[in-house]
């Protein structure tokens, strides 16, 4: 042992021997040799002491141990032998093996020392083992040289073929590459151990692809091996490539992976027409922006680089078609910009150009990428409803016109060749109440109505223009008809005015600013004058200043007014305005006497708030007040309470729980009576039967009518429905589900027949029947028409007609 601080070694002396596993391969097989190495020197004894002369100690030294991977011998593999100086064959050593795989993948004799595997070893799944040895004294167990640890390394062998952890790829290169040009690169792991040999040395090679692309045997970078590929032509290629191990030698694995290599698209081909000329006929009555015609080059390449744009460049149809490109479809489509007119021009010739939006500048040696093409625009010829010379006429006539004045003409054409008559109408969904007239040959608009300004500021009617020829040649325009104003409205309060005077207020104090309104608009601005009636102007409480600025003010002419004495003041204000001829109007204004609080806000105003103050005070009124809402909520309180006071619905033990019928004598409310379900129409039979009182709950109504007779007579024809009535109230009555209470049931029954028997008129044709209907006429006036048509006569003539 080593003793710390002191380096001096302790223990036996060992010997150490390291036995080295040399692998020779050849034609004989596999042979283990062991070398013997010397011992190596430890520290010295204590300090002082001559080297030379000081006794070294041995201990084991280890290397690795080498073993061969997927051992397939019937033999136990031999990995190598342990020995101790100590043990001098005697049998008293034995050998011990621990760590990593010790018992399970090695042994070791205990005598000898002699390593062996006991299983196939995979370098790939574990490359070294670490263990422990030592020599133990037999008897006394006792280690005899201290533990030493070492290493069983798995030799490699060639034993896994390289593979495409990333395949199988995919690839884009443009087409018309140059050769050499990179593609994509792949990659093959071998598992085998790097380090030795060549198992993990792989080379590329293409099996399938040539003479189109190549690969680089040591990068696997896949090139381009033929110039000029053209998508068109061909837009994929499937490659295989090929990885081998142990540097593509004979022997060695292989892998495979496949790799798809797609030509994207460059521009490399120009666009074209189809057809160098192109011819088209529309009508003369297309609308403007109406698409005329398509026409489309054809390109072979794809994508952006099939875009193209397209333009006239020639012709007399330039500034009234146009040509624009279709995103989606790439087609050149030619639209209207102005209205055709065949009387004026019936063809156009157009020269459209197509060309490619994105150009690449290797391919422009192979020409100009763009075409060109003549297109034939035909007008033709159609009946046009007649075309007004302006769509929108502005007139105006004065709201003081009289009926029948002219206010403006309107003129409207037939465009086509047989210049058909024209007469025109107003669309009178555009002039509903009939104020205008137009004359149907001339077009001359005149009043119908008296006009309206402040009713109706401008008429916006729509003329119809019709041929004569051809009614249904109809075309449209417009009349805008302003009506002009006139001084005929006189000018009145802006709004009702409520005006408070304080009983506080001193004279010439301000109480009201007026201003106000006129209906009518002059062109220059309203501009209003203000005084006091001839009969106020006199007046000791009141006065007015015109402030010359459409508003007025109220002034007070003296102090102490008192609503004892006058509780409203009604003041007449005239009111002028500055129209020709001017126009004026009275208006009054209510003024009403206000207590007020110091800051001049009123707080009661007229004589029922000075009647109210003088009697009463606040505080009174709200005594009065709560103690009548105490008094309503307490009999509230004292009706709900009553109402919800009720007998209790579950019976005493005492007590018969069988149903009971009790007569009260009661008349029901009929249908429209939701609320009591009265059960009295049933119960009110042919024959009175002794009234019984019932013991689950106490009878109140009879009380109340025990001194009047029962409302229902007793007749013989409801036999059959009286027995009913008491067959059904048996069965509830033993009904051990039926509750121990009063409940409604609700039966259908109409008896077994009807003394009017069948209502149906199919018998009435067979001459047979004998049956005789004047009975329906003592039923009452709902079968008066039956009586009518059954009652007299002979049956089988009613329906002879």
């Amino acid at each position: 042992m080593m003793q710390r601080g002191s380096a001096v070694w302790n223990g036996l002396t060992l010997m150490t021997m390291l036995l080295l596993a040399h692998w020779d391969v050849g034609c004989r097989g596999m042979t283990l040799n062991s070398v013997p190495l010397r011992p190596i020197s430890q520290r010295p004894f204590g300090g002082g002491v001559d080297a030379s002369l000081r006794r070294h100690k041995r201990n084991w030294v280890w290397n690795q141990f080498f073993v061969l991977e997927e051992y397939t011998g019937d033999d136990l593999l031999y990995v190598g032998k342990l020995h101790s100086d100590v043990d001098n064959g005697e049998g008293k050593v034995k050998y011990v093996l621990n760590g990593e795989g010790a018992s399970s993948i090695f042994t070791i004799d205990e005598n000898t020392g002699d390593i062996h595997a006991t299983k196939r070893l995979d370098r790939e799944e574990q490359a070294y083992y670490t263990l422990r040895a030592q020599a133990r004294d037999r008897a006394t167990n006792l280690p005899v040289e201290p533990e030493s640890e070492f290493v069983i390394k798995v030799q490699d062998i060639n034993d896994n073929e390289p593979k495409f952890l990333d395949g199988p790829y995919n690839a884009q290169v443009p087409e018309m590459s140059p050769v050499g040009t990179s593609v994509v690169e792949v990659k093959a792991t071998d598992a085998d151990d790097p380090t030795y040999g060549n198992s993990a040395r792989v080379i590329y090679s293409i099996l399938e692809g040539q003479p189109y692309f190549s690969v680089e045997p040591k990068t696997g970078i896949v090139r381009t091996a033929l110039p000029n590929m053209d998508r068109e032509a061909r837009d994929q290629y499937l490659l295989v490539i090929q990885a081998k191990d142990m540097v593509g030698q004979m022997g060695g694995l292989s892998g495979t992976t496949s790799v798809t290599v797609t030509l994207s698209d460059v521009n490399d081909n120009p666009p074209h027409f189809s057809r160098k000329s192109y011819q088209f006929a529309v009508p003369e009555s297309l609308p403007v922006a109406s698409v005329v015609a398509k026409i489309k080059a054809l390109d072979s390449d794809i994508g952006p680089n099939a875009e193209m744009d397209y333009r006239i460049i020639e012709g007399d149809g330039l500034g009234v078609f146009r040509v624009a490109t279709d995103k989606d479809t790439q087609e050149g489509v030619i639209t209207l910009q102005k209205n055709l007119d065949f009387e004026t021009k019936s063809s156009y010739t157009l020269k459209i150009e197509a060309s490619n939006r994105n150009i690449d500048p290797r391919f422009l040696s192979q020409g100009p990428f763009s075409d060109t093409a003549m297109v034939r625009v035909t007008v033709e010829n159609v009946d046009e409803p007649p075309i007004f010379s302006s769509p929108l006429s502005k007139m105006f006539v004065s709201e003081a016109a009289k009926v029948g004045t002219i206010i403006g003409t309107v003129s409207a054409l037939d465009p086509d060749s047989t210049n058909s008559p024209i007469r025109y109408s107003i669309d009178r969904n555009t002039d509903l109440e009939r104020f205008f007239n137009i004359e149907a040959a001339t077009g001359v608009i005149s009043t119908a109505k008296a006009l309206d300004r402040e009713a109706n500021a401008v008429h916006n009617i729509t003329i119809l223009a019709t041929e004569s020829l051809d009614p249904s040649q109809v075309g449209k325009g417009v009349a805008l008809i302003t009506v002009m104003d006139i001084n005929d409205n006189a000018p009145v309060f802006a709004i009702e005015y409520e005006t408070y005077l304080c009983e506080s207020a001193g004279p010439g104090q301000v109480i009201e600013t007026i201003s106000a309104v006129d209906k009518d608009e002059p062109p220059s601005g309203h501009r209003f004058f203000f005084s006091l009636t001839a009969e106020t102007a006199g007046n000791m409480n009141f006065t007015l200043r015109d402030n010359k600025d459409n508003t007025a003010s109220i002034l007070t002419k003296r102090s102490g007014f008192q609503r004892r004495e006058q509780a409203m003041y009604r003041l007449p204000v005239l009111i002028v305005d500055s129209g020709t001829p001017a126009l004026s109007s009275t208006n009054t204004l209510s003024i009403r006497v206000c207590d007020c609080d110091s800051d001049g806000t009123p707080q009661s105003c007229g004589t029922e708030a000075f009647m109210l103050s003088a009697g009463l005070s606040t505080g009174a009124l709200v005594a009065i007040l709560a103690c009548i809402i105490t008094l309503l909520v307490l009999v509230l309180l004292i009706v709900t309470m009553r109402r919800r006071k009720k007998e209790p619905l579950i019976l005493d033990e005492d007590r018969d729980v069988r149903e009971n019928i009790v007569r009260y004598d009661d008349e029901g409310g009929g249908e429209e009576d939701t609320e009591a379900f009265d059960m009295v129409a049933l119960r009110n039979l042919n024959v009175m039967r002794d009234s019984k009182t019932r013991r689950d709950v106490t009878p109140e109504v009879p009380t109340l009518y025990c001194s009047r007779p029962p409302p229902y007579k007793i007749t013989p024809d409801n036999g059959i429905f009286r027995d009913f009535i008491w067959d059904r109230l048996k069965d509830a009555d033993v009904d051990p589900s039926a509750p121990p209470y009063d409940s409604l049931q609700t039966y259908a029954f109409e008896g077994s027949g009807s003394v009017a028997e069948s209502l149906s008129s199919l018998d009435s044709l067979s001459t047979d029947s004998e049956q005789n209907y004047d009975y329906l006429s003592d039923w009452g006036p709902r079968f008066r028409k039956l009586a009518d048509l059954y009652g007299h006569g002979d049956s089988s003539n009613i329906f002879s007609s």
